[in-house]
């Protein structure tokens, strides 16, 4: 009898662990990060490279979901929708803005529904080409063209996509005609062009940097004002053909609006020690990201200046979606 009452002691106490460990789990709060765009997108990368160490500064379990569709409303309009308690964010990008003046109907309002909470950083865009196609600069394939307008097709993450909107306005600016073929994710698109069945993409840094000695693809410029600093020797489009041309995108968190100043400011705080972080920054340079942070009401202001920007970047495109 006596022998036995250790063993149901350690059974009893094992039990009670079990049990608190569970209701601990359950208590830690959960927080949705939102990626409204399939695995490869820029947001989804940037997404991944700093959550856990969200989830540590701010004691909770933090999950990247992909909600793919819609050129990046579908998932946008869910969070959208979701309880105003800074659970649930959106890792948005430029195409949050423009697709407010892309399409006529959307089941949610980018600027009114959303308030920002944290900025991440920018990153620009690539034109890179199929090598079979031949083309070897942006001049060489305007003159194509312009030669043979809608024969060069270029695909792109989605309608209203930024690396549509970015391909497009390119194309106005230059003044030809492009064929735009929409895909689900940035990765089918360059797996598109790798196949050589589209000649254009327009790929965001972060993942057009791999394919920088690919010999099935040849990157032509950047998309940003100045040259980018992971791509030193790949002149800006302004530069090798397209005056003035000029799209890069922000990255940032949003949550829906009405989540409580208190929220947003934690979220926001923690976001700013996290990437303060020497590998935290690392990371992100290594996929093209120039990581920096803003208190949230300045970077409300970026979205507001954006808004109306982003308006101006889809009239100069000549790009309406219904």
């Amino acid at each position: 009898m006596t022998s036995q009452f250790p063993f149901k002691l350690g059974r009893r106490a094992a039990l009670t662990a079990l049990v608190g460990l569970a209701f601990s789990a359950q208590a830690q709060d959960i927080i949705r990060i939102v990626v409204p765009f399939g695995a490869g997108a820029v947001q989804d990368t940037v997404a991944r490279t700093f959550s856990n160490e969200l989830g540590q500064e701010l004691g909770a379990s933090v999950i990247v979901e992909n909600k793919a569709g819609a050129g990046g409303t579908l998932g946008t309009s869910q969070v959208a929708q979701a309880k105003p308690d800074g659970k649930t964010l959106v890792l948005a990008a430029a195409s949050h803005n423009l697709v407010a003046h892309l399409y006529s109907k959307l089941p949610y309002h980018p600027k009114e529904d959303f308030v920002g909470v944290s900025y991440l950083g920018r990153t620009g865009y690539v034109v890179g080409v199929s090598s079979a196609s031949g083309i070897t600069s942006v001049r060489d394939l305007i003159e194509r063209a312009k030669k043979a307008p809608n024969a060069l097709n270029y695909a792109s993450a989605g309608n209203g996509s930024a690396s549509h909107l970015a391909a497009a306005a390119l194309a106005a600016q230059a003044g030809v005609e492009l064929q735009h073929i929409p895909m689900k994710s940035t990765g089918d698109a360059t797996t598109e062009l790798l196949a050589g069945r589209v000649e254009l993409v327009t790929g965001a840094t972060i993942g057009m940097l791999a394919y920088e000695k690919e010999p099935r693809i040849k990157l032509l410029a950047y998309s940003g004002k100045q040259r980018s600093r992971f791509l030193p020797n790949l002149p800006t489009v302004a530069e090798a053909g397209v005056p003035g041309y000029a799209f890069d995108s922000w990255l940032g968190l949003l949550a829906p609006k009405g989540t409580p100043d208190a929220v947003v400011q934690r979220i926001n705080q923690a976001v700013q020690k996290v990437l303060a972080k020497p590998e935290v920054q690392q990371r992100l340079e290594r996929v093209g990201v120039e990581a920096g942070t803003l208190p949230s009401a300045q970077f409300q202001k970026l979205l507001d200046a954006d808004f109306v920007s982003a308006g101006q970047i889809v009239k100069a495109a000549g790009t309406q979606l219904d």
